[in-house]
């Protein structure tokens, strides 16, 4: 099954100024990845950025596999809360996941913000206070971003500052994953296969504690 969240035309992703060509790759990424459903039991979805879809390792050694549940994946790389996070159009998390969110999801699993690090940090709080409103009800689980050489620490920590400060007003649950080590692929950006373990890891047994509830 592909998400909604994944057809963007090349007419949109040429306005946002992207290029089409960069923004159809993303687009056909996110939609492999979502056709990638794994594990059973309660239904998880997780929203993210390009770890969740498994940039540089694959779909199936990415970080979500690792989650307990029946497991989908709306991810899209470069997205972040913000909407201009991403250059290929309005791909914030808050407008995917309204489209795949289902009555029948008992846990959505939000993971980024690196991608945000060059936006306002007021675009980045309301982008998480959008994406919790359209979560609504659903029980809903945060995760911030790591600390990597390819993004400024200062940034990082601002934007984990932030999600934990609103996900904490709104009574959801944080994740930091400041003080994860995380082993990454040469572009000092990406988790390489050790890392998605390890990300995929941390997470699964916060996710395990909140499906136990």
């Amino acid at each position: 099954m592909v998400l909604a969240s994944v057809g963007v035309t090349t007419t949109v992703l040429a306005r946002a100024g992207a290029g089409p060509d960069r923004c159809g790759v993303r687009a056909d990424r996110a939609a492999q990845r979502a056709e990638l459903v794994t594990g059973t039991g309660p239904e998880v979805l997780v929203v993210g950025d390009s770890y969740s879809v498994g940039v540089g390792v694959g779909s199936a050694r990415s970080w979500p596999v690792r989650l307990p549940g029946r497991v989908r994946v709306d991810g899209f790389s470069g997205s972040g809360f913000s909407v201009g996070a991403s250059a290929c159009g309005d791909l914030s998390y808050a407008s995917r996941v309204e489209r795949s969110l289902r009555r029948t999801t008992d846990l959505v699993v939000v993971e980024g913000g690196l991608n945000d690090h060059d936006q306002p940090i007021a675009d980045v709080e309301a982008g998480a206070e959008r994406l919790l409103d359209r979560i609504g009800a659903t029980p809903a689980l945060l995760v911030g971003p790591p600390v990597v050489p390819d993004r400024s620490r200062a940034a990082v920590q601002e934007i984990d500052a932030t999600l934990a400060r609103v996900a904490s007003e709104r009574g959801v649950p944080y994740l930091s994953m400041l003080e994860v080590d995380l082993s990454l692929l040469e572009d000092r950006l990406h988790p390489d296969r050790a890392g998605h373990r390890r990300f995929g890891d941390v997470v699964g047994e916060r996710v395990e504690a909140l499906l136990a509830r």
